[in-house]
């Protein structure tokens, strides 16, 4: 053999040798994606599971719960001396107390916990009735005919104590006079 023929089949021999390095054996590449795939899995099912927990725990945390309120309203047209008949908030729980004069205006407010067979307790503001007239109300008794909160613009229309348990809406005024009053707990 000649050197030139030596030398082109050894660069050939190289060139195979090369083109032979880069293919694949594809036997190999199915056994490695088999392999990844196998791996997958799990992992796929282990990153869920870590997922859901994870969601599980924020969810646990943000949870409120939120109720409706229960609410009484009653509606009163009074004449003049007349008392309402009894009204009995619920026990031992914080209820807000609202009332208004519809005609002549004015309206009033208190918190209030009524203790079954012992008191009834508030705090509130008292209706308007002028300029620097809106004062702060408070107290706690089972006496009937304790004002309680004025709930018209001439203080004479108001929520009393009628006894340990209820309470009662009463008119001073010279006139009948309608209104509303509502319970929220």
């Amino acid at each position: 053999m000649r050197q030139d023929e030596k030398s082109y089949s050894k660069k050939t021999t190289r060139r195979k040798t090369k083109k032979n390095q880069y293919k694949r054996n594809p036997h190999k590449m199915k056994a490695i994606k088999m392999r990844i795939q196998k791996f997958s899995r799990p992992g796929a099912i282990l990153l869920a599971t870590v997922v859901a927990i994870i969601t599980s725990m924020v969810v646990a945390n943000a949870t409120q719960t939120i109720t409706t309120p229960n609410a009484l309203s009653i509606s009163y047209n009074l004449a003049s001396g007349a008392t309402s008949a009894a009204i009995t908030p619920a026990a031992s729980k914080p209820v807000l107390v609202m009332g208004c004069c519809t005609t002549e205006g004015g309206v009033g407010q208190v918190s209030l916990l009524r203790l079954p067979g012992t008191l009834i307790e508030w705090v509130g503001l008292e209706g308007y009735s002028g300029p620097s007239t809106t004062t702060t109300t408070a107290g706690g008794t089972k006496m009937p005919g304790t004002h309680i909160v004025w709930i018209n613009f001439d203080h004479d229309v108001d929520i009393q104590v009628a006894s340990a348990d209820t309470i009662q809406i009463h008119n001073a005024h010279s006139a009948t006079l309608p209104g509303n009053v509502t319970l929220i707990w």
